[in-house]
């Protein structure tokens, strides 16, 4: 029999898209190796012919699984569930589901592509009002989201791919000087859940590609 190959990730330590699916790596005991995605060193790395053959989107994440190529950090997310269901992600009851799923895509949809690198170049030096204002706007409707969902985390108290998703989107939050003060759902659940091994683990501050001035 050959070897399974070990899954390959290409990442990038400040992207939060990246961060999610090395949390949910961590958490469900999967072993990977990682090849640094620069998007900002070289005019980025993600224009390579070499990362555009990997993701014509030329964004990251992209996770080498199992003999195929994935990009879009729920997708991947989604089948490290089906493939590895343990410890669950995704809730057994159906309306939870359907709560953690929602969440998840108010993030990665309604918040984080509105703020990522690719738009805040092309807003230029209003990019710092931009990303508060977009993160703002976020939060004010999860805020209140959360108030009907949450129980230690985002739904209930089982950490679920909703909190994958709100850790790394507290941390942009934190990075373009949100104020956090009118989200204290939001602020409780990312405490709680930076306590956890596998958050810490997959912290932009302790990636191989991490800036030493960064790291922690």
């Amino acid at each position: 029999m050959s070897a399974v190959a070990k899954p390959i990730l290409y990442s990038y330590f400040r992207s939060s898209c990246s961060w999610r699916v090395r949390i949910a790596l961590a958490l469900k005991g999967i072993s990977y190796d990682l090849v640094p995605v620069n998007l900002v060193k070289d005019g980025g790395q993600q224009f390579s012919t070499e990362f555009k053959a990997l993701n014509p989107m030329k964004q990251v994440p992209v996770l080498k699984i199992d003999g195929i190529t994935l990009s879009q950090s729920l997708a991947v997310i989604h089948y490290l569930e089906e493939t590895r269901p343990n410890p669950r992600l995704l809730p057994q009851d159906p309306k939870k589901r359907a709560q953690v799923r929602m969440i998840a895509d108010h993030i990665a949809s309604g918040i984080q592509p509105l703020q990522n690198l690719g738009i805040l170049k092309q807003i230029g030096e209003r990019k710092m009002e931009w990303a508060q204002n977009c993160i703002a706007s976020g939060f004010q409707a999860l805020e209140q989201i959360l108030q009907h969902t949450a129980g230690r985390y985002c739904v209930g108290d089982e950490v679920s791919m909703a909190d994958l998703c709100l850790v790394p989107q507290v941390a942009n939050a934190e990075r373009f000087k949100v104020d956090m003060g009118p989200y204290p759902t939001i602020t409780r659940i990312n405490k709680a859940l930076l306590e956890l091994e596998a958050f810490k683990v997959s912290h932009p501050c302790q990636q191989p590609d991490t800036p030493a001035e960064l790291r922690a």
